[in-house]
């Protein structure tokens, strides 16, 4: 028929993915379209956006590349794509998921509906009691060097759709725009921060990996989260065996891991007395290693190999708060502080507190000492004595205990 597009897309699909981009926030593109202006005529954006990606002459732009602070030093490169994209990429996601999840495997916990980290922490703790030994793995550039070829033919075994495999090789292959304006072209990898970024990347582990393991090492049970996965072995032999395996078949994937950050653990408690070089790891954010625990029957002390939150996060989160600007200004009260702080340290307290608590209870008397030194210069009467400030606080807390996320932890300020 005359006028008729080759690819049938629903407008209904491309509207409702706009909410859901617009609900998620974020920055605008290397067109320089915010949210915001986009909301201001988002009727001829997405019928420009439906026309082209109907008729197949959409051609997705450069995706900005920026860089963010990494947890343990460095930085994380990170592709924006434009608002356009988002809205097609969310379009395609959804479908791709609707077909691939449910192939994955039960150990894969990354950016899947009704999964979590805490889900992927949760078992790995319970499987470090049965297993004495953990590979903790580390895949070198991840999502920098997926192989697009290979990438795309794990992607046509469950996606027959034209359309979507177009603007998914187009996706993949569109370049980086630098900070200084430079374009990259890219022949792999697939950009952190793009919408179809994570279903694509835990495709392409399911079949290197997840499935591989499941064939070859059925009695090895792994936790997954993204590219951030531990293995559980039954002995140190098995350990090696399986991590030599597992390095050759992730090469024949166009992967390598990292010799110097991927390691075997022994999982020492007070049951498991081998010495070994190695008797911790960091997973998702927390450490796994022997830890003090308390028999709840006999009352007893013992070591456990227990996870609770990791250094590097325990860094990060000081480094947030050293930028919290409003603990320099005296004219704000105490309430002010709490309505601007706990938002941000109740989100800690229930992602790092889930296990072991007492760690970051005691980390997070930190926050009472930086509430300390802002008593101290707000208030002449506090200024000659940190504890004079701090028995203040001491007060309030007992006042009304609620005042402060990490007071309802029961990190309140401490006199002793």
């Amino acid at each position: 028929m005359k006028g008729a597009k080759p690819f049938v897309i629903d407008r209904k699909e491309l509207y409702d993915a706009y909410r859901k981009v617009e609900k998620n926030r974020g920055s605008g593109g290397v067109d320089g379209v915010s949210l915001l202006a986009f909301s201001r005529d988002w009727k001829n954006h997405l019928y420009r956006l439906w026309n082209r990606m109907s008729s197949g002459s959409y051609l997705p732009p450069a995706v900005k590349l920026i860089e963010i602070p990494k947890k343990g030093g460095g930085n994380r490169p990170l592709g924006i794509p434009t608002i356009s994209d988002r809205i097609g990429q969310t379009v395609v996601k959804e479908r791709l998921e609707r077909v691939v999840d449910g192939i994955f495997h039960s150990d894969s916990y990354g950016y899947r509906p009704g999964r979590s980290a805490h889900g992927a922490l949760a078992s790995a703790r319970v499987r470090c009691w049965k297993w004495n030994w953990v590979i903790d793995l580390d895949i070198r550039g991840f999502f920098d060097n997926i192989p697009h070829g290979l990438l795309m033919k794990a992607v046509r075994k469950h996606c027959t759709e034209g359309w979507m495999l177009l603007y998914m090789e187009r996706w993949l292959k569109a370049p980086l725009q630098k900070a200084d304006g430079t374009i990259e072209a890219r022949d792999k990898g697939v950009p952190q921060g793009s919408v179809i970024g994570p279903v694509l990347a835990n495709l392409y582990l399911h079949y290197c990996m997840d499935s591989w393991l499941s064939r070859h090492f059925p009695h090895s049970p792994f936790e997954r989260y993204a590219d951030d996965a531990i293995i559980h072995c039954r002995s140190g032999l098995e350990a090696k065996e399986l991590l030599d395996s597992l390095t050759a078949r992730l090469c024949e994937c166009g992967l390598e891991l990292h010799p110097q950050k991927t390691k075997v653990v022994y999982c020492k408690d007070s049951n498991r007395r081998m010495n070994h070089v190695n008797v911790s790891f960091d997973f998702l954010g927390y450490t796994f290693k022997p830890r003090e625990a308390q028999n709840s029957v006999r009352k007893e002390t013992f070591t456990n190999f227990l996870p609770a939150v990791s250094r590097k996060a325990m860094t990060a989160m000081n480094g947030k708060m050293k930028g919290w600007g409003i603990l320099r200004c005296s004219d704000v009260t105490l309430q002010d502080i709490a309505g601007h702080i706990n938002p941000i340290v109740q989100g800690w307290i229930n992602y790092y507190g889930r296990f072991y608590r007492t760690k970051l209870r005691n980390f997070m008397h930190i926050v009472n000492v930086k509430l300390a030194k802002w008593a101290r210069s707000k208030y002449k009467h506090l200024r000659s004595s940190e504890m004079k400030a701090i028995r203040w606080l001491h007060g309030i807390s007992r006042k009304n205990p609620g005042l402060l996320a990490h007071w309802r932890l029961n990190a309140v300020p401490s006199v002793n």
